[in-house]
């Protein structure tokens, strides 16, 4: 049977798919579903074949700003594989899709069963932090419109989909800016014909433009993820 369509799963060696294969199931992800809370003891990893989840922290005031995001590259839930129990922030579907699931125990068995495994999940686990430490500095640094065309082209990378399904609010959000800011930044790139954006629903038109007007911060990551993952 052929793999699901996931970076990570993709990856493994036939060994190690075979570890996991038989406890992979796939699940639909409905759009701003929550698949784990700060703190929570997260169950299982989700592996999305297409969909992109947004990990996001809480901050004081009940304001909420996105660290990261998972697409069909990587996985949700490696550093619970690897040991840490608690979820470190809220994950959230951002744009729907549809993942495999495995519950965590399996998975850590056969994690210490493989070396070759544990150093993958290591790896994925890495190029996260790698995106969560560029999406910090980012949002302290560049301006609006650099910091959202960067989100947009992440975004669409991850999800495989020009078409996106996301209102000012997710936006500002997204990129720890304010709703008035996101509106103005997204009229302008409107205006110059990058995305076509209408009651929350954007098309990425110029995927050129977008990367002219995204910061450096787009590319480092990338390139970051390729190194790590292998991705040519």
């Amino acid at each position: 049977m052929a793999r699901p369509p996931n970076g990570f799963l993709s990856a493994l060696s036939a060994d190690d798919y075979e570890l996991i294969r038989p406890h992979l199931r796939t699940v639909d992800l409905p759009h701003d579903a929550v698949l784990a809370e700060t703190g929570e003891t997260l169950k299982r990893a989700y592996f999305p074949h297409r969909g992109v989840i947004s990990l996001v922290v809480e901050l004081a005031g009940d304001e909420h700003v996105q660290v990261a995001m998972i697409g069909r590259d990587s996985l949700l839930g490696t550093l619970s594989i690897m040991g840490e129990a608690s979820a470190l922030n809220t994950a959230l579907v951002l744009v729907p899709g549809v993942a495999s699931v495995v519950d965590l125990d399996p998975l850590r068995i056969a994690a210490d069963q493989s070396s070759t495994l544990r150093t993958l999940l290591m790896r994925h686990g890495l190029a996260v932090y790698v995106q969560v430490q560029q999406t910090a500095g980012c949002n302290a640094a560049h301006q609006v419109e650099s910091r959202l065309s960067r989100c947009l082209l992440h975004t669409h990378d991850l999800s495989g989909d020009s078409r996106l399904l996301l209102t000012q609010e997710t936006m500002a959000r997204m990129i720890g800016a304010r709703r008035n800011s996101v509106s103005l930044v997204a009229h302008a790139l409107q205006q110059a014909n990058f995305i076509h954006y209408s009651r929350g629903h954007i098309q990425i038109i110029d995927i050129e433009g977008l990367r002219r007007t995204a910061c450096a911060c787009y590319a480092t990551v990338k390139a970051q993820y390729d190194r790590l993952l292998g991705i040519r």
